[in-house]
């Protein structure tokens, strides 16, 4: 399986799967309906964990441009595969957002409230402090980044016996725990493709009742990822030898 594939694959997964938790919780008549934020948080880092178990052999489960970019920034990753990587992360990001539209098909009518619609595909902050917003999306995304490295790092988890099979729970738990710690404000993109593709799917989607997509709100989890995963990568290069 190329990169392209399993990047494209398993960030398809990630937000169907992710995408489609929020969906379950927010969509009227869902069997998962008013089931709350753990469900929503833990219902993402399976989705993590799931989606990295399906391509981490392939692709290494980048399923996240911070998380490529901040690889590159540190020379983990081939400066010629970025755009190999990001474009893939960002059409299975579309094809996720899709999917949870048809699998929750019925539900988008039975459903009034057009700003949940909205949330099942993509964040929107609490309070909106653009500012603020961003400096959390930054700190979310360079804990991401800075777990992701250390926790699989050969000091935590050799790569003989543990490494391959361990290391995509330790980042759903990992994820798991930024969106119960630090998701309040903004709802923890800590992904521009999780975020900025389901948003495009909103968009051209003809969801019935839907309001905008919040174009003017949409650059946050699309930069604050990215600095605070270039962030992280580095202070990890530094600290860590």
């Amino acid at each position: 399986m190329s990169n392209f594939v399993a990047e494209l694959l398993g960030t398809t997964i990630l937000v169907l799967l992710g995408d489609g938790v929020v969906a379950n919780v927010l969509l009227t008549k869902s069997k998962g309906n008013n089931g709350g934020w753990i469900v929503i948080t833990a219902g993402w880092a399976f989705a993590v964990t799931v989606a990295a178990y399906c391509v981490n052999q392939f692709s290494g489960a980048h399923l996240n441009p911070a998380v490529t970019l901040g690889l590159a920034a540190i020379g983990k990753m081939p400066y010629e595969q970025i755009p190999i990587y990001l474009g893939a992360q960002l059409l299975g990001g579309i094809l996720g957002g899709i999917l949870v539209w048809i699998t929750y098909y019925p539900h988008w009518s039975a459903t009034h409230d057009a700003e949940a619609k909205r949330a099942v595909f993509c964040t929107a902050p609490a309070i909106r402090h653009p500012l603020s917003n961003l400096v959390t999306e930054i700190i979310g995304t360079f804990i991401l980044v800075l777990g992701i490295l250390a926790m699989t790092a050969e000091q935590n988890l050799p790569k003989i016996g543990w490494g391959t099979g361990f290391a995509p729970l330790l980042v759903g738990i990992l994820v798991w725990a930024i969106g119960l710690s630090l998701g309040g404000p903004t709802g923890y993109a800590i992904n521009p493709a999780r975020d900025l593709g389901p948003r495009i799917a909103h968009f051209i989607l003809p969801i019935p009742g839907k309001t905008h997509s919040d174009w003017g709100y949409s650059w946050i989890p699309v930069v604050g990822p990215i600095i605070g995963g270039v962030l992280g990568a580095l202070l990890f290069a530094a600290q860590w030898k």
